[in-house]
């Protein structure tokens, strides 16, 4: 099996342009400690955020990818005393639910922001291989998890400027990150990742979604291609009725995240190949309870299926968590690497 050596520019880049790859190409959001610590053959032995992302390069240069997610500053809006968990609830109480409790919050201030580590990384970044910046979650994620779902739908209906106002709170300050983040000359691409829907419907209405939330997607969008470079839509959920908005309208170059439930990958890729980059798609539960040569056997379809036409990357629906077996996952990124053999 040959050596898999990045090349950003003649293989993930040309996928996101909608045309083919020099070889197959893999691409996740991210993975887990375990799987990181499993290509890199060691665990992470720094604390820094350069030593993490050091850690990361080697990881997904061994196991054949292009590039590596980072986060372009620790910024969040999150309070840090506020509880934290695998996963939650949509239903859980906010902490903005007037304007009282909005003029009180405490909004992340941009301007202390460290940027820093897409500089010192340079030294340990391998030839060829680019940084993928993700967001510390999303217009509508963060919205959620400052206000509620519940109570964002009912504060859509009691109060809409209120509502207006903490969108742009959050989306002018992921505005800033982007710009400062895409900048770099490390950085290939970025991820605008939020979730917009459960498995059968949107969260919010499609109309409610192009007026809150769409609006700074596109703009983010847009701060990529002004630096030449692709902007990928990571969103779970149902979306039919929103893809002409992603492809069209907010002009995103790929979108990931499927799952079998909502969208197979092999139909994702029949419909939107042509029209917009597909990444990933092998859905967690069949990644997580099938057997390897399964798993083999469905990427390389999903490979064969994308090789004349491009505009596709192999990896899974979403990311690959600790209760993927690392041998379900290995399969999956062997198919890869030994298609072109």
């Amino acid at each position: 099996m040959k050596n898999r050596v990045p090349d950003f520019n003649n293989n993930l880049l040309r996928v996101l342009k909608g045309e083919k790859p020099q070889r197959a190409t893999l691409f996740e959001l991210f993975l887990s400690d375990g799987h990181y610590s499993l290509l890199a053959g060691r665990n992470c032995n720094g604390n820094t955020a350069v030593d993490v992302l050091r850690w990361r390069i080697e990881a997904m240069a061994a196991g054949g990818y292009d590039y590596v997610t980072a986060h372009a500053c620790d910024m969040g809006f999150r309070p840090s005393n506020r509880e934290s968990k695998a996963s939650g609830s949509y239903s859980g109480n906010g902490i903005i639910n007037d304007w009282e409790s909005f003029e009180k919050f405490r909004w992340p201030d941009m301007s202390q922001m460290d940027y820093s580590r897409l500089e010192n990384i340079k030294p340990y970044l391998p030839e060829g291989m680019k940084i993928m910046v993700m967001g510390p979650c999303g217009v509508l994620e963060n919205v959620i998890d400052l206000v509620g779902y519940d109570n964002l739908c009912m504060m859509l209906f009691e109060d809409p400027d209120l509502v207006e106002a903490i969108f742009y709170e959050v989306g002018s300050r992921l505005l800033t990150y982007y710009e400062n983040a895409v900048s770099a000359d490390t950085v290939g691409f970025i991820s605008s990742n939020d979730d917009w829907g459960f498995n059968t419907q949107t969260l919010l209405s499609p109309d409610t979604l192009r007026k809150y939330v769409f609006p700074w997607h596109k703009k983010i969008v847009q701060i990529a291609h002004d630096h030449q470079k692709p902007c990928i839509l990571h969103s779970c959920g149902y979306y039919d009725e929103i893809i002409d908005d992603v492809i069209n309208d907010m002009k995103f170059d790929a979108r990931h995240s499927y799952e079998d439930s909502i969208t197979p990958v092999e139909k994702a890729y029949e419909d939107l190949n042509g029209k917009i980059a597909v990444l990933g798609g092998l859905d967690i539960n069949f990644l997580a309870t099938k057997t390897p040569d399964e798993i083999y056997s469905r990427a390389r379809n999903m490979l064969e299926i994308s090789a004349a036409k491009g505009g596709y990357a192999l990896g899974s629906g979403n990311s690959v968590p600790d209760y993927v077996p690392h041998e379900n996952y290995l399969a999956m990124i062997r198919a890869a690497k030994e298609f072109d053999q």
